[in-house]
């Protein structure tokens, strides 16, 4: 069965492998992250190559996130490696500690001292661990440990409620940038934006690298999610990660799922794509089959409306990243089955300013009311099969472009499936009979059936779409 949403899968150690690789494309993957937190640029880029290769190999459409670091707020390095610590007593941290022992330990975020002031609750370890701040004092923070356990070499520090200073693009990132233009991903993902500032700055220095990726600003601030500042970073970006891990942290567990659905719902209305990420399938790491608490958190964001479910350390380093990619497949597919279709409710109150959204919206509403096999949108830049995904008819759409970094975007669209055609002439009806022919051989459609087209003229401008066209398969051919 054809599969709405879309599945985002992280390469690592568990699936860098080409058969591996293959496998996990094969099972479903339909793009592939790059954690730029781990590796090397040479890492990156021979994963990239060969991700490409798969791709090609198996016939299979697969878009390249590359993911940036953001600001490193960490613990340093102990001694031993690791510390018990116990509810009651104090630590320190302090900037200026090389080797961690039972009392205190570096940073390698040495400005932390000048973001907290007595009060404040620090979370390590994505919260395992929690210390309340009792004094503050040049290079030191002294704190009580509220909650103990076990901490390690360069666990993650969260602020509660937000407020740390580092700014969403470290030197580190600035780099790693050039890199990402390198390899042509077709998304960056930018980690703890706070502001719009973030995101235009990343997009321009993406562009001076030479890159055109959809940037995707993953939301996991505290301040981010404030309502005037979320509006500002989704207008600012193409799309949003829920990033649920640190934004649990920041601003209480029991915060994320309603937000969760207010972002997504948010990210919809103006035209942005949602990634929906963390510990989706966490158990599956080391277990064949997910939990059932699991399976519902994966359901509910398909249901939510996400475009995509993300897998981390699942497929990174887990033993089952294809068993892993199968579960999640079977469980989308489950999900959307059961979703009612309300494409009328859905258009009451827009309003459309532009020719091209508007040919989008008349060909979902046609394709709806009309039951037609297919939509086929003839698209140079993407932007009209992004239009159509945002609301859901019952009815695939098949974005077919001769551009292949359009084609690569398009991977992470919800109810959009991306062919290429080899066509780059002038000629309507030409173009229409590749349009045809791609769609038939790739199995999308059968002589006889009822297709809605969208195309532009004159034939190859970027947001020309001008025209609908309702076309029965074969016609004009017979003709």
């Amino acid at each position: 069965m054809i599969r709405s949403t879309k599945i985002v899968a992280t390469l690592g150690p568990a699936s860098s492998d080409p058969q591996m690789l293959e496998r996990m494309i094969l099972a479903g993957v339909d793009v592939v992250r790059l954690n730029f937190s781990h590796g090397t640029a040479e890492d990156h880029i021979r994963r990239a190559e060969l991700v490409r290769e798969v791709s090609n190999k198996t016939g299979r459409i697969v878009g390249i996130m590359a993911d940036l670091q953001g600001p490193k707020i960490r613990v340093g390095k102990f001694r031993e490696g690791k510390v018990m610590l116990a509810s009651g007593d104090r630590f320190i941290l302090d900037a200026e500690c090389k080797l961690g022992d039972q009392g205190h330990v570096g940073l390698d975020y040495p400005d932390l001292p000048r973001d907290v002031a007595p009060g404040d609750k620090l979370l390590l370890d994505d919260g395992r661990i929690e210390f309340d701040v009792v004094d503050v004092a040049g290079s030191r923070i002294t704190s009580v440990i509220t909650h103990g356990g076990e901490l390690s070499d360069n666990k993650g520090i969260n602020r509660k409620g937000g407020g740390l200073s580092a700014p969403a693009l470290s030197a580190k990132d600035m780099e790693d940038i050039k890199v990402a233009s390198q390899i042509k991903c077709d998304y960056l993902a930018v980690s703890f934006p706070k502001s719009s500032a973030d995101m235009y700055m990343a997009r321009q220095l993406m562009r001076t690298a030479g890159g055109d990726p959809l940037l995707i600003a993953k939301i996991e601030r505290a301040e981010a999610v404030q309502e005037k500042a979320l509006g500002e970073i989704m207008s600012a970006s193409d799309g949003i990660m829920v990033a649920r891990g640190d934004l649990a942290v920041e601003i209480g567990d029991a915060s994320v799922p309603a937000l969760q659905k207010r972002m997504i719902r948010q990210a919809r209305e103006l035209n942005k794509l949602t990634i929906t990420a963390t510990q989706m399938m966490e158990s599956m790491i080391s277990s064949p089959i997910p939990t059932r608490a699991e399976v519902s958190d994966v359901a509910y964001a398909v249901l939510d409306g996400t475009d995509a479910v993300m897998l981390s350390a699942e497929t990174a380093r887990g033993a089952y990243p294809v068993e892993t990619v199968e579960s999640m497949v079977r469980i989308c597919i489950e999900a959307e089955q059961s979703q009612a279709l309300a494409l009328d409710r859905d258009f009451l109150d827009r309003v459309f300013t532009r020719v091209d959204q508007s040919i989008a919206m008349a060909a979902l509403f046609t394709a709806y009311h009309l039951k037609v096999k297919a939509i086929a949108a003839l698209t140079e830049s993407g932007s009209t099969p992004l239009w159509m995904s945002r609301l859901n008819c019952g009815v695939p759409i098949y974005a077919l472009t001769s551009q292949t970094s359009t084609r690569n975007r398009c991977t992470l669209f919800r109810d959009t499936y991306p062919l290429i055609i080899g066509y780059k002439g002038h000629d309507r009806e030409e173009l229409l009979l590749e349009a045809e022919h791609v769609l038939v051989g790739s199995g999308a459609v059968q002589e006889g059936d009822l297709i809605v087209v969208t195309i532009g003229e004159p034939i190859g401008k970027p947001g020309g779409t001008n025209t609908m066209k309702i076309v029965k398969v074969g016609e004009n051919r017979r003709a």
